[in-house]
């Protein structure tokens, strides 16, 4: 955490055991009948807005850094974190042109470079072997890390051209996440003079690299205004053509271009459980001279309650991935020349035993990605639907494919718990693979055991788990314990591998990872069992695995730490005001808390759909009875609490952890010194992205510390 030189916040604070004196300035809303006084209205300010809350905040971070940095394990955490944090990475290759471009960390780098090679060098690799195809024809095409000293310029996207010659990417700086468009030319590494502002997402381009589909917000103060536009190579963005704008606020359009860039398909979004989906004739449009509007939408699925995804465009069909009637996911094939729903021809039907997470196309065989109980599992099947068999992972983790629809080879990657993540070249006709690629680490993945069991809700439904701990440790009763969660916005939790965890794992640490209703684990069906007015669910589920930990004689609620982050954030947050017995710490990073508001901050509004709305009498009743800020208790004990926010987050406003700290620090009975309230905004950070090596490490010495603190490992 940095030092601030501003020794008169000392003053603020009586000592810095305790926390700094927040005023009170009470601000009265009648909410549906409902009366609600919020002390602390004045909080919602940004720092650069109200000098007020920037001197609250430093006087927080300041009795924050010195209480963690105090801690007898921080600095040796921080020593172990290093290394484990400077392990290096790979990205998956993509291939065109006749070249591969990549992305790699090297162990002390604070952004991935990328490079580029040549498509023939790209032949399997030993296991143990540096990170990275480090051979004669590799060559650094892209280092961010050089654009500014402190390493806060993150590489947000990349997409090559077809024919290999350009490279389009996005930039943002401080965690922001306001992508900019650039171009370079591959050859020379030279930046064009096309650059485009507004959060792009790029789309797809042209055969012959001469235009590109990207979506932007018009106007970058409202994250309500995201338009789909095309852009000819060399001409100004003023000048590019609107093909599409967002109509309101839960309704997001995106875009997939075809390979051959006759077909424009658009994606509306309708939160995290529906979507409409329409088709262009892009090229008919240009050969008109690109008429104002864009081309002619055609519906291929409007106003249905299930989401529609394209998986892969080949000449003329579309193969389109959908919930409807297939809580589980189903593919179909659709003739773009007469996508009308009576066409559509099914390809691979739903199961019943596992979710179809995505599909992608490589050279006419179809690789479907699969989640069985959590667990990645992996089919190939041709055009038509035949069967052609899986594809054998290394063991029970995640994976992902990166496919080219020219090729029938690609690259797949795989991680666990106990496996860093590792890229395999992959033949997707045999299914045959060899390693080419996985980083040494400095710890033996193998150590550790994982385990996954099944855990009875409050209603009875089964809600998986993943334990994580060194081989050979038993049950005490008094384990510490760390139970993570998310349980939102159809997020799958899947097996993964984190460095971090080592230290924890090594000290005698036992690390959960809870499945919860609201993610996509089982599908649509699960999903909704955890939004809108069964929110409550996840919560349920999350206080089921707590208690299945104690009952199991993992831990008890001595040792039983929390953590999550974003939505997970809310769920911690959740978790301390209805079940504060059950924990000893949590962790609420970046979370939204001030549930009654929320929607009106940001780009908040995108998530009306998931939670709903207090404008809504029906939503208010619903959202006010688990909003964490409005359910602080006066006198109430509650668990010790770090909460963590980005002043540069462009999601979730930094109000939440503001407003919650100084609520709770002044209403609970907690002992200061013992169990506190603490508050970390960090100022050079957003929801989390692009975060320089150095400030990760802090952050994570910082959490890990305070968990080890209040489990009783710290002092071990």
């Amino acid at each position: 955490m940095r030092t601030f030189a501003l020794l008169s916040l000392v003053a603020a604070c009586q000592t810095l055991a305790t926390p700094p004196v927040t005023v009170v300035k009470p601000v009265t809303d009648v909410v549906h009948g409902e009366t609600i006084v919020d002390d602390y209205r004045w909080l919602e300010a940004l720092e650069a807005d109200s000098s007020e809350v920037q001197v609250w905040t430093s006087a927080q971070n300041l009795r924050t850094q010195s209480l963690l940095d105090g801690l007898p394990c921080h600095s040796t955490l921080e020593q172990q974190l290093a290394p484990l944090m400077s392990i290096g990475s790979i990205g998956l290759p993509k291939r065109d042109g006749g070249f591969a471009f990549w992305t790699e960390r090297a162990g002390g780098q604070n952004q991935a470079v990328l490079y580029v090679g040549s498509d023939p060098a790209l032949t399997p690799r030993g296991a143990g072997a540096p990170t990275g195809p480090l051979r004669d024809a590799k060559r650094e095409l892209l280092n961010v890390n050089t654009l500014d000293a402190k390493g806060l310029t993150s590489l947000d996207w990349w997409e090559p051209s077809h024919d290999g010659r350009l490279l389009a990417f996005g930039t943002s700086k401080s965690g922001s996440e306001m992508s900019v468009l650039h171009v370079l030319d591959v050859a020379t590494g030279s930046w064009l003079a096309d650059e485009i502002v507004g959060k792009i997402d790029f789309a797809g381009w042209t055969p012959d690299a001469s235009a590109f589909l990207y979506t932007r917000l018009a106007n970058v103060a409202d994250p309500y205004s995201r338009e789909i536009c095309w852009h000819v190579l060399a001409r100004h963005p003023r000048h590019d053509s609107v093909l599409f704008r967002q109509s309101e606020p839960s309704r997001v359009p995106g875009a997939a271009l075809s390979r051959d860039a006759r077909w424009l398909l658009i994606q509306q979004s309708r939160g995290w459980q529906a979507s409409d989906l329409f088709v262009g004739d892009l090229a008919g449009w240009i050969r008109m001279g690109m008429p104002e509007g864009g081309p002619v939408l055609t519906p291929i699925a409007v106003d249905l309650d299930a989401n529609f995804q394209p998986a892969a465009i080949v000449g003329d069909t579309l193969f389109m991935q959908t919930s409807l009637d297939a809580p589980k996911g189903a593919l179909y094939s659709v003739d773009l020349t007469a996508p009308a729903r009576a066409n559509w021809n099914l390809i691979i039907p739903t199961r019943e035993s596992e979710v179809l997470d995505s599909v992608s196309y490589a050279g006419g065989v179809l690789v479907a990605i699969y989640a069985r109980d959590v667990v990645t599992h992996i089919e190939r099947f041709s055009p038509s639907g035949v069967s052609l068999g899986d594809i054998v992972l290394p063991g029970l983790g995640s994976a992902n494919a990166a496919t080219d629809e020219m090729r029938t080879d690609g690259f797949l990657s795989y991680t666990s718990f106990n496996e860093p993540r590792s890229i395999y070249t992959i033949d997707f006709r045999t299914g045959a693979s060899a390693l080419w690629a996985r980083p040494e680490v400095p710890v033996d993945p193998q150590s550790v055991s994982v385990q996954q069991v099944f855990v009875a809700s409050k209603d009875g439904t089964k809600i998986p788990m993943f334990i994580v701990h060194k081989k050979g440790l038993k049950p005490t009763g008094s384990l510490p314990t760390l139970l993570y969660g998310y349980g939102g916005f159809n997020v799958n939790l899947e097996p993964y591998f984190d460095p971090t965890l080592f230290p924890w794992l090594d000290a005698g640490g036992v690390y959960a990872v809870a499945n919860l209703r609201g993610g996509g684990e089982y599908g649509e069906r699960w999903h909704r069992d955890g939004m809108l007015s069964k929110k409550q669910n996840v919560f349920d589920d999350f206080y089921a695995c707590a208690q299945w930990l104690t009952a199991q004689k993992y831990t008890d609620a001595a040792h039983l730490a929390i953590k999550g982050g974003s939505n997970g954030g809310l769920l911690t947050g959740v978790a301390i005001t209805q079940r504060p017995e059950l924990f000893c710490a949590a962790i609420s990073a970046v979370p939204l808390l001030d549930m009654v508001r929320f929607q009106n901050f940001l780009m908040a509004k995108f998530w009306v759909p998931e939670y709903g709305s207090s404008e809504s009498a029906e939503q208010f009743a619903w959202i006010r009875a688990y909003s964490p800020y409005h359910n602080v208790r006066v006198g109430t004990k509650y668990p010790a609490v770090l909460f963590t926010a980005g002043e540069n987050d462009s999601r979730v406003h930094p109000l939440h952890a503001r407003k919650m700290a100084a609520r709770m620090q002044a209403l609970a009975s907690n002992d200061d010194a013992i169990d506190p309230i603490l508050l970390w905004v960090d100022r050079d950070a957003g929801h989390g992205q692009g975060k320089p090596l150095a400030n990760r490490i802090a952050e994570q010495a910082d959490q890990w510390s305070f968990l080890m603190w209040q489990t009783g490992l710290c002092d071990q």
